[in-house]
């Protein structure tokens, strides 16, 4: 009898790892793809619907995974973590192998997706699955894996290319050059560049090329054409499941167009060496067929565009020579920048806040947004009646007719609580209501609306981040607060300011513009309980006016605290636990800038940064000449609550000699 035949699967690779030039660096751009054709639009919808189902099963083995290794404690005691781990199958390796048992064992996914395809949305689960085994730098475990729902399946990772071995790309790729695709949309260049709302699909070329090698019989070798000789539009293709049978699926490109687009599309597809990667995505839109519209995200090999004006604008902050301070708040975003060398020049204040047109065109966008959410649910309380009770109203209503002999009247929308068990879980699950076909386009215009805003505050952080550079240079420090605990006071109207977002896009453009963000532990600094003078001053959250009775000083008290937070020093930059207040150097400040200081700490001493309007741009709607970086809307008719301990806060740092916050000069 001959031996039962194992599987074998390939070894480590021998050949030297291949690195990412310019240290790594990779940029994405996004390409709308035309999807006309009727055939080609559900083959992509069949792609999602393959894909989604087997990254749920993926998912559901990876959670039935992590349960059997948390409920092993005995084992995980006796014979290690590592080794319970390699038992259940918890690693790359393991969670790769389920999906192409979960791929081979359907019959029907073989035809859409490939083998490939499943190998990355392994990897991709196994990202949440390792953030759930493994603590992250601050000690804290991401929650446990879950399946996710079909609506926010939205992208399907591709694999990279390889860099090493020409020609082989084994998912999605792009193919085209850029100069081929304006040729062809601008009539060998006889006129601008106009791409049609059908754009056709190029054709695989045809023919025999040469190989530019010779043949047995001495005579020049050719080979069929193929992908990797088209050079017309660009493209993206993707070949099918092992076992399909209707050819490659081509989705023409159409390269984004508008006001300051053209340097940016060259900067990422002049240089077809550079590709990447493709991932296909699709975003919700629901004036297109199926509800939904479909991207290519590209990735390259090297840095993102910048514009020239906004270099210039990065160098010219470098060159600044100021040290800055940051104080991050509720309602404001404070910053004052000093001179580095604390000789000449004045300091520099900057508030940015909310005007009172932005704040009542903010509270007016909210509405609008209730009212949609009203209708939303009356819609699925008229389809699924059953499912509610009446209200008190409707309940009165009711046992009036039937004390006066009148017959029940039928009510078209119950108004009372869903029916539920006597523990509070609904007797049916939401997700099995039947809806209505107008609330599932409404629910996807909400939904394409809220990724429209998201994508408003995100690009005018950074318009904002910009000119708070500009005026006050690449260096600041801010203290290391907790945004979640903002959220756990304030609530969702804390979406309207945006603090967090603010900071994460200063930060990302001080290291654009050679400097750095520092964060500085609370706990360390109390920048909000002390005078610049180094006397302590203590504060409420209610107390928004800094008085010092030491020295004199009045100013607002975000002004003072970033004043401050230019004078913070760190023994490990690294770690905002050992961050202390050099008071010596700010009572220093104080005195070189007495007048011209309590000026910038009483109001802003340079405009508020308001980002032009720009054009062109489809996913972010169109700025007033009045908005400037968002801030929280309303005011609380009582005292605002002292600011609780933030979850996972660097926490007090130990005793430190001469370095004390409290340390007075008097």
């Amino acid at each position: 009898m001959q031996a039962a035949q194992t599987r074998k699967f390939r070894g480590k690779n021998r050949a030297p790892k291949w690195k990412k030039p310019n240290d790594g660096q990779v940029s994405v751009i996004v390409l709308p793809l035309t999807v006309t054709d009727p055939a080609d639009l559900a083959r992509v919808e069949n792609l999602f619907g393959a894909m989604w189902s087997l990254k749920r099963a993926v998912q559901r083995d990876a959670r039935a995974k992590v349960d059997a290794y948390w409920a092993a404690f005995h084992k995980r005691n006796e014979q290690g973590a590592k080794a319970v781990r390699q038992r259940l199958g918890l690693s790359r390796e393991a969670l790769e192998r389920s999906a192409y048992k979960h791929l081979e064992d359907s019959g029907h996914l073989k035809h859409h997706a490939s083998k490939a395809l499943a190998m990355h949305m392994a990897d991709e689960v196994w990202n949440g699955v390792q953030r759930h085994l493994f603590p992250d730098a601050t000690g804290h475990h991401s929650g446990r894996p879950k399946t996710g729902r079909w609506h926010d399946f939205t992208r399907i990772p591709g694999r990279a290319r390889s860099h090493t071995t020409e020609n082989k790309w084994e998912t999605f790729r792009l193919v085209g050059t850029l100069r081929g695709h304006v040729m062809a949309y601008t009539d060998g260049g006889q006129h601008a560049l106009m791409q049609p709302r059908t754009m056709p699909k190029p054709t695989l070329p045809d023919g025999k090329v040469p190989t530019g090698k010779l043949t047995a019989a001495g005579k020049p070798g050719k080979r069929r054409a193929n992908w990797w000789d088209h050079t017309g539009p660009l493209a993206v293709v993707f070949a099918g499941g092992p076992e399909g049978e209707r050819g490659d699926l081509v989705l023409p490109v159409r390269i984004p167009q508008g006001d300051g687009q053209w340097e940016r599309v060259q900067h990422f597809l002049d240089n077809p060496l550079g590709w990447h990667k493709v991932d296909l995505v699709r975003r919700r839109k629901a004036s297109a067929p199926g509800g939904w519209v479909y991207e290519a995200h590209l990735m390259i090999l090297g840095p993102g565009y910048s514009s020239p004006a906004v270099r210039q604008m990065r160098d010219e902050a470098a060159q600044l020579d100021r040290i800055g301070g940051m104080d991050g708040n509720v309602s404001n975003l404070s910053i004052v920048s000093f001179p580095a060398s604390l000789d000449g020049g004045n300091p520099v204040s900057t508030e940015i806040t909310l005007t009172e047109e932005e704040r009542a065109r903010l509270e007016k966008a909210a509405k609008k947004r209730r009212g949609r959410a009203r209708a939303l649910e009356r819609s699925r309380r008229a389809t699924n009646c059953a499912q509610y009770g009446l209200s008190k109203k409707q309940a009165r209503r009711a046992e009036r007719r039937a004390a006066k002999g009148l017959k029940p009247k039928a009510v078209a929308v119950p108004g009372g609580a869903r029916d539920a068990r006597s523990d509070g879980v609904p007797k049916q699950a939401f997700r099995r209501d039947r809806l209505s076909a107008n609330y599932r386009t409404q629910r996807s215009r909400q939904a394409e609306h809220a990724a429209s805003l998201a994508e408003h505050r995100r690009h005018r952080a950074r318009l904002v981040a910009r000119e708070i550079i500009a005026a006050h240079g690449p260096v600041l420090v801010v203290e290391d607060c907790d945004i979640r605990t903002w959220y756990r006071l304030w609530g969702k109207r804390l979406s309207q300011t945006t603090p967090g977002m603010l900071i994460s896009a200063l930060k990302v453009e001080c290291e654009a513009a050679g400097g750095r963000l520092v964060r500085a532990s609370t706990w360390s600094t109390a920048l909000s309980q002390h005078c610049l003078c180094g006397e302590r001053v203590r504060k409420t959250l209610r107390d928004r006016e800094h008085k010092c009775l030491a020295c004199g000083l009045v100013g607002k008290r975000d002004l003072v605290s970033a004043a401050l937070a230019t004078f913070v020093h760190f023994e490990d930059v690294g770690d905002p636990k050992t961050a202390y207040l050099d008071t010596t150097l700010s009572r220093h400040a104080q005195i070189t800038y007495s007048e011209a200081l309590e000026e910038a700490l009483r109001e802003s001493t340079t405009p508020s940064p308001k980002p032009p309007r720009w054009s062109g741009r489809v996913a972010v709607p169109r700025q007033r000449r009045e908005t400037s970086a968002p801030r929280t809307a309303g005011q609380r008719n009582r005292a605002t609550p002292d600011e609780s301990r933030p979850r996972g806060h660097a926490g007090k740092p130990g005793p430190r000699t001469a370095c004390s916050p409290q340390l007075t000069l008097w």
